[in-house]
């Protein structure tokens, strides 16, 4: 089941909507989706290898506006409805009583490892804006972040050629289940910090 929706999102790629509905995705994942962007952007790159750079960079530019996004939500509407997206991963929110410990010690390189990470970066997002972290830092530790993330991808697909091709399509099910995985082991990560 999952290498046969995995094999339709890769049609995607071929749509006009496509790119538009891996912008939304990537933006809503950053503020709000519990879902990370990277199977979708697999799942595009894997049916059209040569714009592969172009997927990342479009999920890249989708993330960081989803994060702004996140960080107004944090900052002008936390108690309505930045606590009930925290509450999704984090009901007791200790986590994010964590978050302000990691700015306090990392500031800038913080909102950076939580963009380049498996480490929910919506629960970053929204906690820049609620301790009004410098929005400059922010937004440069967002863009370099999310797009070196997304761009390790895209160049993956790109420039791995028909092998890279092939073993994704051929591994899908595993992939999904590996990001699974790692999606749990950020949540335990920051659990930790």
């Amino acid at each position: 089941m999952l290498q046969k929706t995995y094999a339709h999102l890769s049609t995607w790629s071929e749509k006009p909507y496509g790119e538009h509905i891996l912008f939304w995705f990537a933006l809503a994942e950053s503020c709000i989706v519990p879902l990370p962007a990277d199977p979708l952007l697999l799942a595009l790159c894997t049916g059209a290898p040569k714009r592969s750079l172009r997927f990342a960079l479009i999920c890249g530019l989708g993330s960081v506006v989803g994060g702004l996004l996140g960080y107004a939500i944090g900052h002008y509407a936390f108690d309505s409805i930045g606590t009930a997206v925290l509450q999704l991963y984090d009901p007791e929110l200790e986590m994010f009583g964590r978050v302000e410990g990691i700015y306090d010690q990392w500031g800038f390189w913080g909102v950076l490892m939580a963009a380049v990470t498996p480490i929910p970066y919506k629960i970053f997002t929204l906690a820049s804006g609620v301790f009004e972290f410098d929005f400059g830092q922010f937004v440069l530790a967002s863009v370099i972040g999310r797009n070196a993330r997304f761009l390790l991808v895209g160049g993956l697909m790109a420039y791995g050629g028909d092998r890279v091709q092939t073993w994704v399509q051929t591994s899908s099910e595993r992939l999904l289940w590996v990001g699974l995985g790692v999606a749990i082991l950020g949540l335990v990560v920051l659990k930790l910090l």
